[in-house]
């Protein structure tokens, strides 16, 4: 299927022209990953958080980098490690002498866009301080809730949980995230213009601000605005129900996945240039939004490898 010209019943022509460079502009960054680029959009675009996972070496930062500094959010960046604790990322009250009472200093989840680079370097108490922050876009310090700014949008990058020093993120934690995507190597063409070209962290540096706040906040609200019929939003269903008697699954979807699974569909539809989504969108997300909510048996392998079997098992009426 080609994509066709974004509909101007959902968005200005200005705006849709925005969207094309901005995401033209992340692949000029991010070589050689299309599908990669063009889901991470979505998940922005969907109002969820992004999950990268890959060996290290391999783009995970560069992508996240890429993004932020195109679509020109306000932007912070937290290096994880095995002595952060849940206040450096949330903040902390600090009593005022003159003031006599306690002043609250935000941490630097207080943002637009943050960046939670390997993630799953930090122990589990550091890492579900930001359950809620993810799930009620704010946080609470001290009996005290304190908004977080809209968008609010993470973007996490972890290394596989085999290598040293890693802490496995707990499955409540993995539920927070939307899209779970990998990278891998680059294709043989894409790897030599990456080494003859300049420094990835240059060229960011370097990199415009193509969309704003403003341009966030109606990407997201055409993209809720996409239609799903019922003999879609039936299919989620089945899919849903499929994963939780399928051979080699302990755990299956959950309904908030297939909230996830419709809210990723849509926006892919619009970056597709539809005003409704089909059933090959689905097909295209179901492995970046369901693998990781999978909880397999011991000896049935991976949740990659699960959810391909899943889609494979339900046809589409």
């Amino acid at each position: 299927m080609h994509a066709q010209a974004l509909p101007a019943a959902s968005l200005t022509e200005p705006l849709r022209r925005a969207l094309a460079d901005a995401i033209a502009q992340v692949n000029s960054l991010v070589l050689g990953k299309p599908r990669e680029v063009r889901l991470a959009f979505a998940t922005l675009l969907a109002g969820g958080h992004l999950l990268v996972e890959d060996l290290p070496g391999l783009g995970k930062t560069t992508l996240a980098r890429s993004l932020a500094a195109t679509v020109g959010l306000e932007f912070q960046r937290m290096q994880f490690t095995s002595d952060l604790l849940p206040s450096d990322i949330l903040g902390v009250s600090i009593f005022d002498q003159a003031a006599r009472h306690f002043r609250f200093h935000p941490g630097p989840v207080f943002t637009q866009l943050l960046l939670a680079d390997e993630i799953n370097r930090a122990p589990p108490r550091t890492q579900s301080a930001l359950l809620e922050a993810m799930a009620e876009h704010q946080v609470t310090v001290d009996g005290e809730t304190h908004a977080l700014p809209n968008p609010f949008f993470v973007i996490a990058t972890q290394n596989p949980v085999d290598l040293a020093g890693t802490y496995p993120l707990p499955d409540s934690q993995l539920d927070r995230f939307l899209l779970r995507l990998t990278l891998g190597y680059p294709g043989e063409d894409a790897e030599r213009a990456l080494l003859a070209g300049m420094d990835r962290r240059t060229m960011i540096a370097q990199t415009p601000a193509l969309l704003g706040t403003g341009d966030v906040l109606a990407l997201r609200a055409a993209a809720a605005s996409v239609h799903a019929s019922e003999a879609l939003v039936a299919y989620v269903q089945a899919l849903l129900a499929r994963s939780r008697r399928h051979p080699g699954v302990r755990v299956g979807l959950s309904p908030r996945a297939g909230l996830a699974l419709l809210r990723a569909a849509r926006a892919y539809a619009l970056l597709l240039g539809r005003e409704h989504a089909l059933p090959e969108d689905v097909q295209a997300l179901f492995g970046a939004v369901a693998a990781h909510r999978l909880v397999p048996d011991a000896d049935a392998g991976d949740g990659i490898a699960l959810a391909k079997a899943i889609l494979h098992a339900v046809a589409v009426d």
